[in-house]
């Protein structure tokens, strides 16, 4: 297979600030790297957290997400915890609000949904 894995995963966020104090200060992504697209008008950070690479690209004026019904293209972007209690508690430290913990009954495993500022849904997988 030419697919080896994933390189980065890309979110458009509304808010410069908020998106650094959710993914760098709330979920501990590291910056590494950040720039200002003059013709974009827009910036764009990177950041990184073992092999998880974001590219954050922040467009104050990017339309609003569909969120329901669900419209076509990605739905949510999912991680991997070994210990979803652990998970909870350290996001819900954080001021991160996170749904019940439910069982994945097709995948095995636990689950649960927490957004990010811009409404964006993200994944905790056991």
């Amino acid at each position: 297979m030419f697919l080896e894995k994933q390189h980065h995963i890309a979110v458009i966020c509304s808010d410069y600030t908020k998106a650094k104090e959710f993914y760098i200060d709330k979920l501990g992504f590291e910056l590494y790297r950040e720039v200002y697209r003059p013709a974009q008008d827009d910036y764009l950070r990177m950041l990184r957290q073992g092999d998880t690479v974001l590219e954050l690209f922040i467009k104050s004026n990017a339309p609003a997400r569909v969120d329901a019904p669900e419209a076509m293209g990605l739905r949510h972007l999912a991680f991997r915890v070994e210990n979803m209690d652990e998970a909870v508690e350290w996001l819900r430290s954080r001021g991160v609000e996170t749904e019940p913990v439910r069982n994945d009954t097709i995948n095995g495993g636990r689950f649960t949904f927490f957004k990010d500022p811009d409404g964006l849904p993200l994944e905790l997988h056991e």
